[in-house]
């Protein structure tokens, strides 16, 4: 007996008050913070206010296409995964970008949001890590840093640095101390990639006997500067 077609429905197109501007989507490993070589769901959304000097993603500053928030979920899930991590550019400065993580959150996958650190975190639902930067001076961007942020860390979320320096380093160290980040999160030393070698990252951590995760960008180690992976 042949199968009966069925037959085509058309769909209205999602509103743009439900839209977000992506540059791609991707599973690649997690290659930083605690979630670290799993396999990961990568959204990264297109825009950045920023403008830090070691960006390696400013491919993301521009261009993109618009995407319906369910069909970027409805992509995220046929990859398959639990973890997600929603990334940019600066995801949140497109501000429907809260409604996608509360729907990954609903769905019970394993979300993380990488932010600059500049933008308000207050309503990025609480299900979520936050991996929030703190710049460096080495960064170009240090008053960008919007520390009211630090009083919102719970111990779900993560704080991270990248070095760029011995001096970078020691103005990191006394932002953990002033704020005592290490009893609020976990807090991440990252070394810029090509200004601190990660041995000398290391040696200092160890010998400052700071309670902070040293960390490197795994994806790089394995896939070098290649888009998407």
């Amino acid at each position: 007996m042949n199968a009966v077609a069925t037959p085509a429905v058309e769909t209205a197109p999602e509103p743009a008050s439900e839209r977000l501007r992506i540059t791609e989507i991707f599973l690649s490993l997690q290659g930083e913070a605690r979630d670290a070589g799993w396999p990961t769901v990568f959204v990264r959304l297109t825009g950045c206010p920023l403008r830090c000097l070691y960006c390696d993603t400013a491919y993301a500053f521009h261009g993109g296409e618009w995407m319906g928030i369910d069909d970027i979920v409805a992509t995220v899930t046929r990859h398959g995964v639990r973890h997600v991590c929603v990334t940019g550019g600066e995801p949140l400065a497109q501000k429907r970008c809260v409604q996608l993580l509360k729907k990954l959150c609903d769905l019970g996958l394993i979300v993380s949001l990488e932010t600059s650190g500049a933008i308000d975190i207050g309503e990025v639902d609480t299900r979520v890590s936050r991996v929030v930067d703190i710049k460096t001076p080495g960064s170009g961007e240090v008053e960008r840093n919007r520390l009211e942020n630090i009083a919102l860390l719970t111990p779900h979320d993560q704080v991270k640095f990248v070095i760029c320096s011995r001096e970078d380093f020691d103005w990191a160290r006394a932002v953990v101390s002033k704020h005592a980040l290490n009893e609020r999160c976990d807090v991440l030393f990252s070394p810029s990639h090509g200004q601190v070698a990660p041995r000398e990252l290391a040696d200092w951590i160890v010998a400052e006997r700071l309670p902070v995760r040293f960390q490197t960008q795994l994806h790089k180690q394995l896939w070098g500067e290649e888009p998407g992976r």
